[in-house]
């Protein structure tokens, strides 16, 4: 193996040539690992498009560890895939997309089930604009797959083999927050982003008509005393409050207040897939 105290060259073409097997071999666990989270859980059947985000302007502050967050697993890009209804789009998960692809680099992809028979041409492409196909997995921090199919409430798996789906938009949606935001220590902050969230989507997105405007005059009310919902910036409340409200048509009609925070919302950047989708 040694001669005249140096290493055989024929050693160190075996080491470079194991090397070599090892990198490929996490590529290919990459891409297995990604390719088991849209075959072998959400079942995806046509692939609409591979994508990553342009980022909006507006910056996200602090910093957060995927590996610390999520687990460290060396050679797998981290997937989250989404099963959602493209009869009852969810808005807010769209807005959070952004986000993320604001604060890491997202490998953002769009499929169609079977059990759907059209999807509109905007929900093909609401997560952002085609990426080159040169683009390589490992070259991302994160998987964002999103797949139409037809379910009764958005579905989220992060690790298809050791992980039960989280359903509903509002989990998924705190989920994906998490990812963004060190959560609020204060309890009674934490405690009324979580009474927005639910009454965005138990009386905004399904309410009545009386519960509506009740919920529009308690946002009014509240943007009396600053300028977003829960805090010095836009957070979650305002994420699921302002979709809610866009959804169900009531943006412009709402007082004054509300007019202003829509107006902030739009002007952070992270709205605009959004708004496009219901203009």
């Amino acid at each position: 193996m040694y001669k005249n105290g140096e290493v055989d060259p024929a050693v160190k073409a075996l080491e470079s040539r194991q090397d070599e097997i090892m990198r490929r071999l996490y590529e290919l666990k990459a891409a297995v690992d990604g390719l088991a989270k849209t075959v072998t859980s959400p079942d995806a059947d046509l692939d609409a498009t591979g994508l990553t985000h342009t980022p909006p302007s507006c910056a996200l502050t602090g910093s957060l560890d995927l590996n610390l967050l999520l687990g460290q697993d060396l050679g797998v890009l981290k997937d989250i895939v989404i099963n959602a209804n493209p009869a009852e789009p969810p808005l807010s998960l769209l807005v959070l997309h952004d986000m993320l692809c604001q604060r890491y680099r997202v490998l953002s992809n769009v499929h169609v089930h079977s059990s759907v028979s059209a999807v509109p041409p905007a929900l093909l492409s609401c997560l952002g604009p085609s990426h080159p196909h040169s683009h390589k997995r490992q070259d991302f921090e994160l998987g964002f797959t999103l797949i139409w199919k037809d379910v009764p409430r958005v579905q989220m798996k992060f690790s298809v083999r050791s992980m039960c789906p989280v359903e509903g938009e509002g989990n998924v949606a705190r989920f994906l927050y998490k990812l963004l935001v060190t959560p609020p220590s204060d309890p009674c902050q934490a405690t009324l982003v979580d009474s927005w969230v639910d009454t965005a989507l138990f009386q905004l997105a399904r309410g009545g008509a009386e519960e509506r405007t009740a919920v529009v005059k308690a946002l009014n009310a509240a943007l009396c005393r600053g300028a977003w919902l829960a805090g010095p910036e836009l957070c979650l409340a305002d994420v699921l409050c302002a979709c809610g409200l866009l959804q169900s048509g009531g943006a412009p009609s709402a007082p004054s207040n509300v007019q202003k925070w829509l107006k902030s919302c739009e002007n952070s950047g992270f709205f605009r897939c959004v708004l496009s989708l219901l203009h």
